[in-house]
């Protein structure tokens, strides 16, 4: 088995708390590690290719050519879920290398089995908290793009602080883009989108990739909290697939919005 646990350490735990980072990136976690039981399926997958595809974390620079072996274009998925959508825009885009963040272990396992199954070669995977790899592992300018699909809407005002697309973390994760690089992000809470259509135009160094609303019009926006015939948001792009959850809530007339910002 690799000496890999079959219950990580990772599951067990409480409640992030703000931490002070390195280089004065503190920031405040913005998921719960979940004692999550795996199936016997996700053990027996996460023992056997964690070894093999896992990306260690380490407060030093990786150099992601040589990690995954070619200088294709590398793309960072932050918060992979039970790795459905992930396993499927990797294999449709065979030609783009995908590091995918998660911290739930039974989501890990899930896509480990999902990797297998369908040979990924061009995933990879590192378990641990999105900030301190992406602060501590990746080189500026060294992503041409970044996924962060669905993220946890802390939905509740007084947790909206927990949310993961905040300015700094922002500021951060664009530094790591090349110049022309996408920063994708997608929701299902309207609130939510809103804010992060006014984070990701407030960062100088990214521009959205289709005309947005006047800061006016925005801030009225937010404060009336309603998207509802605003610019800004994109269609969803063909690689993103729909999932189960996203059909559903289709059906049930609930909004998903795709916001996309080009790096300048």
């Amino acid at each position: 088995m690799s000496g890999v646990p079959l219950i990580h350490p990772a599951a067990e735990g409480e409640e992030g708390v703000y931490t002070e980072g390195r280089e004065g990136h503190g920031h405040i976690k913005s998921f719960v590690r979940r004692a999550g039981r795996m199936s016997e399926a996700q053990q027996r997958y996460y023992a056997e290719m964690m070894p093999k595809i896992g990306l260690v974390y380490a407060p030093q620079p990786v150099d992601l050519a040589a990690f995954f072996g070619r200088n294709n274009p590398k793309i960072l998925e932050i918060g992979t879920g039970m790795g459905e959508t992930t396993a499927k825009i990797a294999d449709a885009n065979r030609d783009n290398d995908y590091l995918g963040v998660e911290v739930h272990v039974p989501g890990v396992g899930a896509l480990c089995k999902q990797i297998a199954e369908r040979e990924l070669s061009n995933l990879r995977l590192c378990q641990h908290d999105a900030v301190e790899v992406v602060r501590d592992m990746l080189p500026e300018g060294s992503l041409d793009g970044v996924h962060v699909f669905f993220p946890d809407p802390w939905h509740k005002t007084r947790h909206n602080k927990r949310r993961l697309i905040q300015s700094p973390f922002v500021a951060l994760l664009a530094s790591r883009l090349k110049p022309g690089g996408y920063f994708h992000c997608a929701t299902d809470w309207e609130n939510y989108a809103l804010q992060m259509l006014e984070v990701l135009g407030n960062e100088p160094s990214l521009e959205n990739s289709v005309p947005g609303p006047s800061t006016v019009a925005l801030a009225a926006a937010i404060e009336a909290d309603s998207a509802n015939g605003l610019a800004g948001f994109a269609p969803r792009p063909e690689y993103r697939p729909l999932t189960k959850f996203e059909n559903r809530g289709l059906r049930l007339g609930h909004g998903v919005w795709d916001i996309i910002f080009k790096k300048r």
